[in-house]
């Protein structure tokens, strides 16, 4: 079967899968495989259960007779008929990427948009070569603008994705040491990242730009681009609200927009959705509305009030770069203050140093309690009373039985797979 065939059957269910947990009736199964699953072997579940057409790439579970057919590799068929999609939407597509805050910019992006346009964006975090894929193919053919988070550990990961989404403007947050392992280093990160610039130069298309990010400004100085900053000569001029309040506020055509948001960090991420409503027509009132009624969630920066305790739960995700923002920024709070961290991951012959820097960090800001948590952090050196070394979450709980934190104040932050979002705090 071939692509044009399948986006034939595709047009009529507007439904695929690749899990057979999520069948649904007349949807199109297709059989991924991965290093402890192979998707071939439950196509005739697929069918069984409902689905129209099951997609698979070895011969041996082939059967046209049953609507299980044959394609040469069905990842990629999968992309293919994405991209077809894709192009018969004929709709603005936005696409983005960076090091950090990707996520939240995608979701301010979509609250400001969908005040006046029927907006899809990526849902949770469905942005590798498998989720943006499944992302487009499960747009609504009424959409007005499409949101699309790609997500990327290696070299060639954002080009692939930018293949398949096609956006007609692109916005890179910030180059950080995210994935180091995989990147090969921090000129790596920007080189990967990259690869969205290289779409929008190679297709005309336009690329969003941070204007107070000298990077930036430099790689997309022969590209089409929409500017922000806090200086007039821009395209559109937004100023940081300075205040004591934890929450950031933004000022824009003489509108303050209030957040729900923590760190100045996440001052470019407000400005960019800010930027793209501007673009797209919707007036600063409506954009004041759409960022105010964000509220982060997914352990993102949320702000946790339980008992005495305020808790900014940071914990979805982690590197060195979100960790040395996420740390400045939590010394600005009043009160007493804890900080529990845990370790940070894919960061390879780097992981030693960052994880002692970060440390130095930490102590050097003075908290009043530090706890690192897990293997990586475990081996920094520190002769400060106020830092508690733990091996795991279980381990810290446990301690947490007989020693109560007593600060107003409260920073988690570590790698998902430390599942510090799971801890418990009384």
């Amino acid at each position: 079967m071939n692509t044009a065939e399948l986006f034939d059957y595709f047009l009529k269910s507007k439904k695929v899968t690749t899990d057979t947990r999520n069948i649904s009736k007349d949807c199109i199964f297709f059989a991924l495989k991965g290093a402890n699953f192979n998707g071939n072997t439950f196509a005739q579940e697929a069918i069984n259960q409902g689905a129209t057409l099951a997609i698979v790439d070895e011969e041996e579970y082939e059967n046209p007779s049953n609507n299980i057919f044959l394609v040469n590799n069905t990842l990629e068929t999968l992309q293919d008929l994405a991209r077809e999609y894709r192009n018969y939407l004929k709709i603005p597509f936005i696409g983005l990427t960076g090091s950090n805050g990707k996520t939240t910019t995608k979701e301010l992006i979509s609250a400001v948009l969908k005040e006046k346009f029927k907006t899809h964006y990526t849902f949770g975090n469905l942005n590798n070569h498998i989720g943006v894929p499944l992302t487009i193919l499960s747009i609504p053919e009424d959409t007005e603008i499409a949101v699309i988070e790609m997500g990327a550990n290696h070299q060639k990961e954002i080009e692939l994705l930018a293949s398949i989404a096609q956006p007609d403007y692109g916005y890179i947050t910030n180059f950080g040491k995210a994935h180091l392992e995989g990147f090969g280093g921090i000129e790596g990160v920007i080189k990967g990242k990259s690869e969205l610039y290289d779409y929008l130069r190679s297709n005309n298309k336009t690329a969003i730009v941070n204007y107070n990010d000298p990077l930036q400004v430099e790689k997309t100085n022969d590209i089409k681009r929409i500017t922000f900053s806090d200086e007039s000569s821009t395209n559109y001029q937004i100023k940081l609200i300075e205040s004591k309040q934890e929450f950031l506020a933004v000022s824009y055509e003489n509108e303050l927009i209030e957040s729900h948001l923590t760190g100045h960090y996440n001052f470019s991420n407000i400005s960019c959705a800010i930027t793209l409503g501007a673009h797209f027509g919707i007036d600063p009132v409506t954009i004041k509305k759409g960022i105010e009624d964000y509220f982060p969630s997914n352990s993102r920066s949320q702000i946790i009030e339980k008992e005495n305790h305020k808790i900014i739960m940071d914990a979805y995700n982690a590197n060195p770069s979100s960790m040395e923002a996420a740390l400045n920024n939590f010394v600005k709070f009043e009160g007493t203050k804890t900080v529990i961290i845990g370790d940070m991951f894919e960061l390879g012959n780097e992981s030693k140093i960052e994880h002692q820097r970060i440390l130095d960090l930490a102590e050097s800001l003075n908290f009043d309690q530090i706890f690192i948590l897990g293997l990586n952090f475990k081996e920094t050196i520190t002769h400060n009373s106020k830092v508690k070394k733990f091996d795991n979450r279980t381990t810290f709980e446990e301690y947490l039985k007989d020693n109560l934190i007593l600060t107003q104040n409260i920073l988690v932050k570590g790698s998902h797979g430390m599942r510090l979002d799971l801890l418990n705090i009384n």
